[in-house]
């Protein structure tokens, strides 16, 4: 059966797709994921996903692409975040962190446009929190009783860990991927905003490199999503 939206939910998305406002409210598709059982060794590599605090520093292979990718990127996000060092330690931020998960920065980009319209200490009707909008029950599971989910690191640090365990358990499939993300899993709407507003605000220009041989290693995973 083919469901027809809303005009609700048409206003939503067309708002998205033309960029949504600082002043604009919380989405309706705040992120909600379902706690689920990990195994052993996927909640231990998860924990250890999580700990690692490598350093910003040198995040871009290339100084003079990652220059071009910043100055595109911070355009873009000028009216949401107004300030322009809080832009770009926010973009080195999620540049970092969706490399270093095998995940495409733009992606990301788009995701946290839907999920909290790029709203620090936004919090959901679910509880989820910040930026990538992480329910606390990760906390318990994978991290430590000091993280902070409003810290942008930290936030971005779980939701790129989440969303790249999600890609993992459905083989790459994006689609249902961020279905689970959202806690919505089989259902088209949350997938088909967050694929909008990447592909209509945040494709472009390609992401530089990595500047770690660790972190490179992930880069090639992006081609299994």
């Amino acid at each position: 059966m083919r469901l027809t939206p809303t005009p609700l939910l048409r206003r939503f998305a067309v708002s998205l797709l033309l960029g949504a406002t600082l002043a604009a409210p919380i989405p309706l598709f705040a992120g909600a994921q379902d706690y689920t059982q990990l195994s052993a060794s996927v909640r231990a590599s998860l924990q250890r996903s999580v700990a690692d605090q490598a350093p910003l520093h040198g995040a871009f292979a290339d100084s003079s692409q990652g220059r071009v990718w910043l100055s595109e990127m911070s355009r873009r996000l000028e009216k949401r975040l107004p300030n322009p060092q809080e832009r770009v330690d926010f973009l080195n931020a999620v540049h970092y962190e969706a490399m270093r998960a095998g995940l495409d920065p733009h992606l990301v980009l788009g995701l946290i446009q839907v999920e909290s319209a790029f709203r620090k200490y936004a919090v959901s009707t679910a509880g989820a929190r910040g930026y990538m909008q992480i329910m606390p029950f990760w906390v318990t599971l994978i991290g430590e009783t000091n993280h902070n989910l409003f810290s942008l690191r930290t936030n971005l640090r779980y939701g790129c860990t989440i969303l790249r365990h999600y890609l993992d358990i459905e083989k790459g499939d994006l689609y249902r991927a961020l279905g689970r993300y959202n806690g919505s899993l089989g259902l088209p709407d949350y997938p088909n905003l967050v694929l909008a507003a990447w592909k209509g605000n945040w494709s472009g220009p390609s992401q530089p490199a990595l500047d770690t041989a660790q972190d490179r290693a992930a880069a090639p995973r992006l081609a299994r999503n």
